[in-house]
């Protein structure tokens, strides 16, 4: 038997449930996804489940169930079921999906914290871990930055330098799976209930990372490939594993690109220190590019906000109004192709 309260169970999702016309049957958590099925944690067992047609054939792929998502099912046969319906979505971590403008891919649903993994080696990245931090603070999930392999030699002045603003942010950890007592810290934030997701490109370590929380070997490992310098893929799928008297981690495959899927100016404000000085500007809708009187641009030239820092900043709010401008057009599209459906359903009945 499973305490569903461990893996993140509580009022709010049992009041979530009394909303569905199946609120009668039974729940459970989403695991792991694989090509053809879910599994599935329920209180009995856990479950193989496949997708009632209404669900496989009438939602988006990224609507449909991801890991970290509560769902209803019917159950049939020995530890399988029919997955009927998907509970409403909370902080949730999407993606931009590769080759696209505006269709997102979800990453983990029910999320409460992100570690964003990275590794004091050629993969360290500041830009990187920027762009991470704007996804995830967009959906209100708290981000922590995890630095990794710091049994090796990097420089410490620099590396905290580049760090500032992110520090001014959010937590930041220096780890090493060769020493246990920095990996302790790490352990203390995560509370019982609490879902955790790590994000960070191949080879950072966060497989080894999340055995090292757990005390135990739960996913494989495997060293940086001698040929390219880079981290194999070890994770192949987005998996969720139950800490002892803990909380509940989702361990990623490694991204080479990570696309926004995001439209919140505030948040990129705030992580780049744009909204130190925003305020002051002489224009409420400064773009802070080219306008005159503009506070940011003179934070820039006076050296009080970084220029790496900044260019960074116009370069992911570019992104993210491409994002949401193709989003927005998408959405005008779905909305004409609805409307024309619709009347032609009127036109047949006559």
């Amino acid at each position: 038997m499973n305490n569903l309260s461990l893996y993140g169970w509580n009022d709010s999702l049992f009041q979530l449930k009394q909303t569905s016309q199946y609120k009668h049957l039974l729940h459970g958590r989403v695991a792991a996804v694989n090509k053809t099925n879910y599994e599935v944690i329920a209180e009995s067992d856990r479950l193989l489940c496949e997708l009632a047609g209404n669900l496989l054939y009438g939602k988006s792929s990224f609507e449909l169930p991801c890991t970290g998502d509560w769902i209803i099912y019917q159950p049939f046969d020995d530890n399988k079921g029919i997955i009927v319906d998907i509970l409403p979505r909370k902080h949730t971590l999407y993606r931009r999906k590769s080759g696209t403008l505006s269709e997102r891919q979800t990453i983990a649903s029910h999320v409460d914290i992100a570690f964003i993994v990275q590794s004091l080696d050629a993969n360290f990245s500041v830009r990187r871990t920027e762009r991470f931090m704007v996804q995830i603070m967009e959906e209100n999930i708290q981000p922590i930055l995890i630095l990794t392999k710091s049994d090796l030699e990097f420089n410490q002045h620099q590396i905290d330098e580049s760090l500032k603003h992110i520090g001014r942010q959010i937590p930041i950890f220096f780890t090493s799976i060769l020493s246990p007592e920095t990996i302790l810290p790490v352990r203390k934030v995560i509370r019982q209930g609490q879902s955790v997701v790590f994000v960070g490109s191949s080879g950072v370590g966060k497989s080894s990372l999340i055995n090292a929380l757990c005390q135990r070997k739960v996913f494989s490992t495997s060293d940086i490939s001698k040929s390219s310098g880079k981290g194999r893929h070890t994770s192949t799928r987005r998996e969720m594993v139950l800490m002892d008297q803990s909380g509940i981690l989702i361990d990623t495959p490694g991204v080479r690109e990570f696309g926004l899927a995001s439209d919140n100016g505030e948040v990129l404000a705030d992580i780049f220190d744009v909204a130190d000085f925003d305020q002051s500007c002489r224009f409420e809708n400064c773009k802070h590019i080219e306008e005159p009187g503009c506070a940011v641009k003179e934070a820039v030239n006076n050296g009080l906000l970084e220029a790496e820092v900044y260019n960074s900043y116009l370069k992911l709010r570019k992104e993210s109004w491409y994002f949401s401008t193709s989003e927005h057009e998408k959405r005008k599209r779905d909305k004409s192709f609805a409307k024309i459906s619709e009347e032609a359903k009127r036109i047949k009945r006559r």
